[in-house]
């Protein structure tokens, strides 16, 4: 690859730019200032996030300057959804928010070395900001016929809902942040995704028509699996990157369960893998998908970018040791309760037989199907199989006091969980 945006292009991270060949020799000339920003929506960001945060690490590695925006003033409005009003939050949680994600941030970006990361919040230029002052200074700058062409705003305008004076403005200021940063940083690009072309093509647009210059934006695709439906959602939850949203477990079995077909992109897209590397993982995809060591590859170096590698040995331990024949008794208790949270289940109390616990826990229908697996050496505990058929969960089978694995087979695992 001849160039960044050779590479980037290659990773898929390139969905459009404002001029594909103008920016191609912005960034080999550079360095230039290029910034991103994350609007405070939750108290964590989520993949959709994770994917701009590693746009942005590409960028800085490059050798380009990196801006990294929380909106506390954009999070206060509300970015328009095609579908209805957001409700606007309190400004002390939008204020916590941006407090977490502004922190959250940092571990992805070289803050401290030759070229640092600069984290900034936009609430501290447009805070002061009369009405007055914003409506003449900025809003003169901008077309009414331009903005409800937004396709977020053409589709509420469509709608019974309508849209507010107050989401319909969000454009403006996020075009203000823009301004700001090309006037205050010299910054001339910036990223976000594609379904954000509208908003971040308005701070162009303004830069161009109160400064007179000409300025860059770059969107990354929307990454979906082969059915069309957008990643980052795990049964209907966002998959969040703090971990006591989306534990560093339920993290890594996300991307362990990419499917063959889409493993190679996401691949390109969220490590930093190189073709040779990828090629050898799709050969090995192709040729011995059972194995998923594309996957195991995946999960394993996002896991380790979101959470570290401590944790990412934690929970590939826990993987195996679940799933396979390891030492589930050696988990620690916070990796132990996060890997069998989503396991069916049920509470047993120590002294039950196994028998009963088969039974509770849905194992087996009845306790003389119970015995017939206990008997054919079809169950275990904790990976230790049992052939007893008279016996029972003690206290000591409750790992950390809390919960104990009964299998059957070598696939079908549910948590029997300490009760009274």
């Amino acid at each position: 690859m001849s160039d960044l945006i050779d590479e980037l292009q290659w990773r898929g991270l390139v969905a459009q730019t404002t001029d594909l060949d103008a920016l191609r020799t912005a960034l080999d000339d550079g360095p230039i200032t290029v910034y991103c920003g994350f609007d405070p929506t939750a108290p964590s960001l989520h993949f959709g996030n994770l994917v701009q945060l590693i746009l942005l690490r590409h960028l800085q590695r490059a050798g380009h300057r990196v801006i990294c925006l929380v909106g506390g003033s954009t999070g206060l409005i509300g970015d328009p959804r095609p579908s209805s009003e957001r409700v606007l939050k309190t400004k002390e949680q939008t204020a916590e928010w941006v407090d977490k994600i502004q922190q959250q941030v940092r571990p992805f970006l070289d803050l401290t070395g030759d070229n640092p990361a600069t984290v900034v919040n936009n609430l501290d230029w447009t805070e002061g900001i009369t009405a007055l002052d914003f409506l003449r200074d900025i809003g003169k700058h901008f077309r009414v016929n331009g903005m409800i062409k937004k396709d977020a705003v053409a589709a509420r305008l469509n709608s019974e809902q309508g849209i507010s004076y107050t989401e319909f403005s969000y454009q403006i200021l996020q075009g203000l942040d823009y301004l700001h940063l090309f006037r205050e940083y010299g910054c001339t690009l910036q990223t976000g995704a594609v379904d954000q072309w509208g908003n971040i093509l308005a701070g162009a647009d303004l830069i161009r028509s109160a400064e007179g210059a000409h300025v860059h934006v770059l969107t990354t695709p929307l990454l979906t699996d082969a059915n069309g439906t957008k990643y980052g959602k795990s049964e209907g939850n966002a998959v969040w990157l703090d971990r006591d949203m989306t534990s560093p477990y339920a993290f890594y079995q996300y991307w362990l369960n990419i499917e063959d077909s889409e493993v190679v992109k996401m691949l390109k897209v969220m490590t930093d893998l190189g073709p040779d590397q990828v090629g050898e993982l799709e050969k090995q995809v192709e040729e011995e998908p059972f194995r998923r060591a594309a996957q195991r590859a995946l999960a394993t170096a996002v896991t380790t970018l979101v959470h570290g590698e401590v944790a990412t040995r934690a929970v590939e331990q826990a993987s195996a040791a679940l799933f396979g024949k390891g030492d589930v008794a050696g988990l620690d208790e916070q990796t132990l309760l996060d890997a069998t949270a989503e396991l069916p289940g049920s509470d047993v109390a120590p002294g039950t037989t196994l028998v009963e616990a088969l039974v509770v826990t849905g194992v087996a229908e009845s306790r003389s199907a119970a015995r017939r697996l206990i008997g054919d050496g079809g169950v275990s505990v904790n990976n230790v199989k049992v052939t007893d058929l008279e016996a029972t969960l003690a206290d000591a089978d409750f790992i950390h006091g809390r919960v104990a694995i009964v299998k059957r087979g070598r696939k079908h695992l549910v948590a029997a969980r300490r009760g009274s």
